[in-house]
């Protein structure tokens, strides 16, 4: 890619930060919380703000009961293509569900109020801000007005915080897209090639009701499940003992997150139910780890004489691990971004899991980069006012403008 290339490239987009300020602004205003998961009017927002910009939006709808079966409402994945030559084709994918606000919030939610540089809103980091990174690196190839060898799609999907099944996973399944590579929403300061794996669990554990006059007359539920939770935090200490060999991914993690049971306080309850989330390094075998802990929890009710736990498996996502045909992908991010960020920015993996799984799986290869500052706990990401430097916005922008722009070949 030539100088006068690249020069455009960041011209343009000084031209536009005002417009792609709004645009993130408009995003974070228009909530689109998940759960409950009624997403669709979101999905329609972003088509009507992308084809005011020029951009020819499909909307695919995913039928009713298929969101229904992952505990969502309503979702419509967008996508925009754009071919500019014979070449391959990049997905830029990002997702608009959030989660829910939560207390303790110091400013408006959803008012995209912007202080001292930072924008705060649900979403505003995690991940509709690279709806604006992604959308504004394609309108800057399109100004290069020259020669590209390449295609981009914008694959904008809506069922992230739900396990992206109906969103990428749907999109890729049903051949609505087959893209060579892709990139996935991230942060300014790393690419991330690898993540952890995640398996949650819903565990139920039958007794049977009784007076609390006489609790020798039933079957204690909750003390069954206390003899199961105690086995399952007996493995924390174990995990800790192995470590990932990829750097930023740390050791596999468990923890129970939900629990409810019980009918009163003078009732021996006859019924607890209990999810656990359970991470797993890119070197585990995500059905090893099930049936483990399958195990563990059917041998520790049997503390409880005649009480019995049905597991019921809610989410199986598989950990990424670096893919070979990346490594182009990921050497022109890592040095454009270094230049542009003012820091050496490397390659590395993240303790969470994300969409790029379903790329992984279906053999695109994926790396995530995007806009947001160096951590998610400097975004407060899933926490009270979410925060994003408008600054990285702008410069994670140039990073993948120039990457694609290098990756196409472009010429002045």
């Amino acid at each position: 890619m030539t100088q006068q290339a690249a020069t455009t490239i960041a011209t343009f987009l000084h031209g536009e930060r005002a417009r792609q300020t709004a645009f993130l602004a408009a995003l974070v205003r228009a909530p689109s919380d998940n759960p409950p998961g009624d997403c669709a009017g979101h999905a329609e927002v972003a088509a009507q703000l992308l084809e005011g910009l020029g951009l020819t939006v499909e909307r695919h709808v995913v039928p009713a009961a298929r969101a229904g079966e992952t505990g969502m409402i309503s979702a419509t994945n967008l996508v925009v293509r754009h071919r500019f030559g014979p070449g391959p084709v990049v997905a830029l994918n990002a997702h608009g569900d959030v989660v829910p606000p939560g207390d303790g919030w110091t400013h408006d939610p959803y008012g995209a109020t912007i202080e001292d540089g930072w924008m705060f809103g649900r979403g505003v980091a995690v991940s509709k801000s690279d709806f604006a990174t992604y959308t504004w690196a394609l309108l800057a190839l399109i100004a290069l007005d020259g020669p590209l060898h390449g295609a981009i799609e914008l694959h904008f999907t809506y069922d992230e915080e739900a396990g992206g099944a109906i969103g990428p996973g749907l999109l890729l399944e049903e051949g609505m897209s087959k893209p060579d590579l892709a990139i996935g929403a991230g942060f300014s300061y790393a690419v991330v090639n690898a993540h952890n794996g995640c398996l949650h669990l819903e565990v139920q554990v039958e007794g049977r009701s009784a007076h609390a006059a006489m609790p020798f007359t039933g079957i204690d539920a909750l003390e069954a499940s206390t003899a199961v939770l105690a086995a399952l935090y007996a493995q924390r200490p174990i995990l800790a003992e192995t470590t990932s060999a990829i750097g930023g991914i740390g050791s596999p993690q468990l923890t129970v997150g939900l629990i409810k049971g019980g009918i009163n306080t003078n009732v021996v309850p006859d019924r607890v139910t209990f999810r656990l989330d359970r991470r797993m390094i890119p070197e585990e075998n995500p059905a090893t780890v099930e049936a483990e802990l399958r195990a563990i929890i059917e041998q520790a009710v049997r503390a409880v004489p005649g009480a019995t736990v049905t597991v019921r498996r809610i989410l199986l996502a598989e950990p990424l691990v670096p893919a070979a045909g990346a490594d182009a992908l990921t050497t022109l991010l890592c040095r454009h971004a270094s230049r542009i960020m003012g820091e050496t920015v490397t390659a590395k993996g993240v303790p969470l899991y994300t969409d790029a799984r379903h790329y992984a799986a279906a053999g695109v290869p994926i790396v995530l980069y995007g806009a947001g500052p160096h951590t998610i706990e400097e975004a407060n990401a899933h926490r009270a006012d979410e925060k994003l430097p408008l600054s990285d916005l702008y410069k994670a922008t140039e990073v993948v403008a120039l990457t694609l722009a290098e990756l196409f070949g472009a010429t002045p």
